[in-house]
């Protein structure tokens, strides 16, 4: 099933697999206003459909995102509220570039009409969706798991110092998903070759922390991966395979510790 906001894939399991930042669309009357900078789309989750291309083996429900997180952040609240107090963050209708380049030329942004607009046309479909299908699967098996996957070039100054590890878990602290279950999953990215961290810079955006419900039967995780795990870090942001084909056992070895644990 596919319209302007997402595509959704049906599947058998009660795993939900989110991918709110992959999307590559922007509507001609959004791209005309973009700064040469924000044309490339250059915080895209870049491929992460093609790295989780062992879904289907894990039965799982996906919904992507087809328009670009510059035209709205469907991992940000649709009131603009802070995930990170304190600290660097997008915005719900970005303005900036991560690397601090403007996103649109001067006196061309989204005014708090454009961004309403956008909020009830393109947010509010996409959670609708997720809404409806983890109250679906909780009706058909006791129980939903979401997964939020995400990706992120690996050195990015505005949000941390240094470089981000290959693997990065989210659960808000442990609470949208048990502490022994997150501990499980971490446990495989410690034992591997990818660096793996639980709740550090990245402890689950707006998804994990609205959907993520576990005194109703709802868990959920999200997972930030470093570009550098498995494709190029930088333009053209091209795929490696050899580099995915090394990483995905482990993801999807994550998964099925995700959903064996509810079964």
């Amino acid at each position: 099933m596919e319209n302007d906001t997402y595509t959704f894939v049906s599947g058998t399991s009660p795993l939900l697999v989110s991918m709110p930042h992959i999307g590559t669309n922007v509507p001609k009357d959004i791209s005309s206003s973009f700064t040469k900078h924000a044309v490339p789309l250059p915080d895209t989750d870049w491929h992460v459909d093609k790295l989780y291309n062992f879904l289907g083996a894990l039965g799982a429900n996906r919904i992507q995102a087809n328009l670009s997180r510059y035209v709205i952040d469907l991992n940000r609240p649709s009131d603009g509220a802070p995930l990170y107090p304190g600290q660097s963050e997008t915005q719900l209708c970005p303005l900036k570039i991560f690397t601090e380049e403007n996103i649109y030329l001067t006196g061309q942004e989204p005014s708090q009409m454009d961004i309403a607009k956008r909020t009830t046309s393109y947010w509010a479909p996409y959670h609708q969706k997720l809404r409806q299908e983890l109250n679906r699967i909780k009706e058909e098996f006791g129980y939903a798991l979401l997964w939020d996957a995400h990706s992120i070039t690996s050195i990015v100054p505005k949000f941390f110092e240094g470089k981000l590890p290959d693997l990065n878990i989210g659960t808000a602290n442990n609470t949208t998903c048990p502490k022994n279950i997150s501990e499980k999953i971490l446990s495989i990215g410690t034992q591997s070759d990818y660096s793996t961290v639980s709740n550090g810079r990245f402890k689950g955006g707006y998804i994990t922390r609205n959907y993520g419900d576990p005194d109703n039967q709802i868990y959920a995780v999200q997972m930030e991966t470093a570009l550098s795990a498995y494709m190029d870090d930088g333009a053209p942001y091209a795929f490696n395979e050899v580099k995915a084909d090394k990483l995905r056992p482990v993801l999807q070895e994550m998964m099925q510790i995700f959903q064996s644990n509810f079964s």
